[in-house]
This record gives C-alpha cells, structure tokens and sequence, in this order.
C-alpha cells in the first residue's frame, strides 16, 4: 500500500448546478476540475479507486466534498497526478487556479479550497504536475 498526495483531473461536460454537501448547491461551469486529496489513511491510494467507481456509477455512498462532484452524470475522472510518501496537499491546493467553491475538501485545513477550475485540460494539468513537483522538491 502506498500513500501520499493526489490530484484528480475532472472533466465536467456541460454547466451544472450540483448539491455539494453541507457546501449547499452550487453552479459549475463547464470545464475542468482538479481536486486535491490526502491518501494517507487506511488503503492509502486506493481512495482514488474508489473515486473512479464512484464516478463510474459502481458506487453510491457519498462521504467527501469531491463525491458530489464525480457523482454527476456530466462528471468525467480522466486523470490523477500523485505524490507518494509526501504531504503535500496543502501546498498542492495553494499553488492552483481559484477555486469557484469556497471550502470545497478543505474541511480539515485552513485552504480557501482544495478545487481548481480552468476551462482546458491542458493549462490545468501543467498547474498541477507543476505544483506537485515543486511540492515533492520543498
């Protein structure tokens, strides 16, 4: 088992309103999102095979921010960038384009946000294999 930090690039086909939660219901723009998240806890990177079940529809149970998200059906996983052995969420989260959810995975910490939007994947997906590999040399 390993753990550390990840990053999941999401696709979001068409605008959304969606119901995030005790976050309440907001509206996401078509797009991409990327959504930072610990694996240290038990199954450490297998989380992430849980949120591509969950965003296959070979699950229901939504217990994080980021479930409500994979959970639309406009609501594509297509990637994940991580970090083994390393904390480094925080400074992953911080080093992203603004979120449009204020608190959204950040329960736990003091980040405005543990999601990113940008409307290409390919700016987004730089900002993130960027952040993480300044994170990984600090």
């Amino acid at each position: 088992m390993t753990s550390g930090t990840y990053t999941l690039l999401v696709e979001l086909t068409e605008d959304a309103t969606i119901e995030i939660g005790t976050l309440g219901e907001h509206a996401l723009s078509a797009g991409w999102y990327a959504y930072v998240g610990s694996a240290f806890g038990p199954g450490g990177f297998s989380r992430v095979d849980r949120h591509r079940e969950l965003a296959a529809g070979e699950r229901d149970a939504r217990h994080w921010h980021v479930d409500y998200l994979l959970g639309h059906p406009a609501a594509d996983l297509v990637a994940d960038v991580r970090t083994a052995e390393q904390d480094v969420e925080c400074a992953v989260a911080r080093a992203l384009p603004e979120s449009p959810v204020a608190g959204f995975g950040a329960s736990d910490c003091d980040c405005p946000s543990h999601l990113a939007y940008a409307p290409d994947r390919a700016s987004l997906e730089r900002a993130v294999r960027a952040a993480h590999e300044r994170a990984r040399a600090e």
